[in-house]
């Protein structure tokens, strides 16, 4: 494939087509975003936007970046202000050498001056100037970024760079930071990439939470230690995602929140789903003691105590709140995390039911409804993750077994489904028990959504009936 296929590139004749759209096309990838760099950046932004009958956005007028969204609302170009006197000096300033390859696009041909294109060809991760990661230090995450979007081994020199400015590695805002978090779990190498991070010393700068899981040994369910558990269960995620088709991968690839895919906010979840077990952990039934393990890991498989977290999913849930806000991270991106790591362990609750049946796997998909299948998926990385001497290879493939009985069973179900109706509002309660407001009232409503969600209540006559034999059977009438 010629660079000038592209339906959006054969019609513009001037500046440089730069960055990740270079790298990917080289690549073999499909872009859909282009970034070009030209001197005159604003005139030549309204001019394409009018060109291509399409939206102007002003990024940074300070530094003149403009995005030009086309009409599909999927395809797009970044145009910037070329830095520096010409292209060769711009190149230069840039992060990477795979990043900083050009394709003139008057007269048609590359530029390469820091050897970016040889590098792409054998793999490798180069920076192109210390100096760059002191003018910038967001790019000390940006080249884990990369490292998990390629797979490419870091240069030695890369490595040291990144140990000598580690102490910037927090600078950046964290709207920054966050976005790289994001692009980084999108990578097909995440969890190679997470390892790396450990190894430099910035997983637990970005997430202090790390300090405490990595105090967590292996145990006889789990043949991991606590960080190499959950960067285990992103790298099952990502296998999952890869093998899945149809409705399952259309689903995990939508952007319906935070600005990025399900599967990427799905793998940070599967990282931080486990962050509440050391507040949780206790031993049960045995001679060693907590504080033993933490120096002497193999104590933990031989002796005969039992590791329990007990809640630890509710408690992580709520932990990881302020975590994802102190980042910057939005509503809906946090809600969904948060959801996921309460619920990570209620399909397999589900599924091991003694009266497993469509009501009660009806009533699960009704709880999580559109997060079901990551949920689903969430549970199944966190069983294929956990394979300690307690855990035969019959109790794992069971498991997957009933999670995949209840994914089909959505998938069979999907099509038919519609959102609960909100029978009766919190005034209508009031009116109907002739009460006030209280926390009495918010536990009628939330009995109230239960039983909807086990199928028990279907009409608005069934909830009044419902609502009065909740109050005037729990005696609540004294206290009003």
């Amino acid at each position: 494939m010629n660079i000038r296929d592209d339906f959006v590139i054969k019609n513009i004749n001037e500046g440089y087509l730069v960055g990740g759209s270079i790298r990917d096309f080289l690549m073999g990838k499909t872009t859909y975003d282009r970034d070009i760099a030209i001197k005159g950046a604003e005139d030549f932004a309204k001019k394409t936007a009018s060109k291509f009958d399409a939206t102007l956005i002003t990024l940074d007028s300070e530094n003149k970046i403009y995005r030009v969204v086309l009409k599909d609302k999927v395809n797009y170009l970044d145009i910037s202000e070329l830095q520096g006197a010409n292209i060769e000096e711009d190149l230069k300033r840039r992060d990477f050498t795979i990043n900083a390859i050009a394709y003139d696009l008057a007269e048609n041909k590359f530029i390469d001056v820091t050897g970016g294109r040889e590098d792409l060809k054998n793999g490798i991760l180069r920076h192109i100037k210390e100096e760059n990661f002191k003018d910038d230090p967001l790019r000390i995450l940006r080249a884990f970024r990369f490292y998990a979007l390629t797979g490419f081994e870091m240069s030695d020199e890369l490595q040291y760079a990144i140990k000598k400015y580690l102490p910037l590695a927090l600078n950046p805002s964290p709207e920054r930071i966050s976005y790289e978090i994001m692009k980084l779990f999108g990578g097909k190498f995440t969890d190679k990439a997470l390892l790396k991070m450990d190894e430099a010393g910035l997983l637990e700068k970005i997430f202090p939470c790390i300090i405490d899981v990595k105090k967590v040994p292996p145990n006889t369910h789990h043949h991991l230690d606590l960080l190499h558990h959950v960067i285990e269960s992103v790298r099952q995620i990502e296998l999952i995602y890869e093998e899945s088709d149809g409705f399952i991968k259309t689903h995990l690839n939508s952007t319906d929140f935070g600005g990025f895919p399900r599967i990427n906010h799905l793998k940070l979840a599967g990282f931080l789903h486990d962050i509440g077990k050391f507040s949780t952990w206790t031993l049960e039934n045995g001679k060693c003691r907590k504080e033993e393990c933490l120096y002497n890991k193999t104590e933990c498989l031989n002796c005969n105590a039992r590791h329990r977290f007990i809640k630890h999913d509710d408690l992580g849930s709520k932990m990881v709140i302020p975590i994802l806000k102190n980042l910057k991270f939005s509503k809906k991106q946090i809600e969904y995390i948060s959801c996921m790591i309460k619920n990570h362990i209620y399909p397999s609750s589900v599924i091991s039911s003694p009266d497993l049946n469509d009501k009660t796997m009806m009533r699960y998909i009704r709880k999580m409804e559109n997060n079901v299948i990551d949920n689903i998926i969430l549970a199944k990385a966190d069983r294929l993750s956990a394979r300690g001497q307690a855990v035969s290879e019959e109790m794992v493939q069971n498991n997957i077994n009933g999670l995949n009985k209840l994914l089909n069973f959505y998938l069979e179900k999907k099509d038919t489904l519609k959102p609960l109706p909100k029978l009766l509002d919190g005034n209508e309660i009031m009116d109907i028990l002739q009460i006030r407001q209280s926390p009495k009232l918010g536990e009628i409503i939330k009995n109230l959504h239960e039983a909807q969600l086990n199928g028990d209540i279907l009409t608005k006559d069934d909830a009044v009936q419902f609502v009065k034999e909740q109050f005037f059977n729990k005696k609540y009438v004294n206290k009003y």
